[in-house]
């Protein structure tokens, strides 16, 4: 448990890094790649193709990510700020075995995040709580 808490601090100190930089060094993705592995190269892909979107609700501010898996056309995902994401590996590989820090769409919004590469979406609080109610 205090290696995933070191790592995570580790993966937050590179997202504040890339985030007051605005941009993302080749010594940023290799000391990713140490830490989210095979997952780090999905999540770049997702970014690249403009697959993340961040959905604020109007007037609260609260938001959420919506991040698109294999198939753009009919998958995406919930991914909540903080340590949560709808899709099955979040649940089977890092909450129920243990295996990875992070799923491949929690990676690619925080990358997206902080590297300013989000799809800003205005919705109202209404429209937030109906997508949310769809979990």
């Amino acid at each position: 448990m205090a290696a995933a808490s070191a790592s995570t601090a580790v993966a937050d100190s590179i997202w504040r890094e890339i985030k007051s930089s605005r941009s993302v060094s080749d010594d940023h993705l290799a000391n990713l790649h140490l830490l989210f592995g095979d997952n780090l190269e999905s999540a770049t892909i997702i970014v690249d193709q403009g697959g993340v979107q961040k959905h604020t609700g109007n007037p609260s501010g609260r938001f959420i990510f919506k991040v698109v898996g294999k198939s753009k056309e009919t998958e995406k995902y919930i991914c909540f700020p903080g340590h949560f994401c709808t899709c099955h590996s979040f649940f089977y590989d890092v909450v129920s075995k243990g295996e990875r820090l992070f799923c491949k769409h929690q990676i690619a919004f925080k990358l997206a995040e902080a590297a300013g590469m989000c799809k800003e979406v205005s919705i109202t609080d209404e429209k937030l709580a109906e997508i949310l109610s769809e979990i």
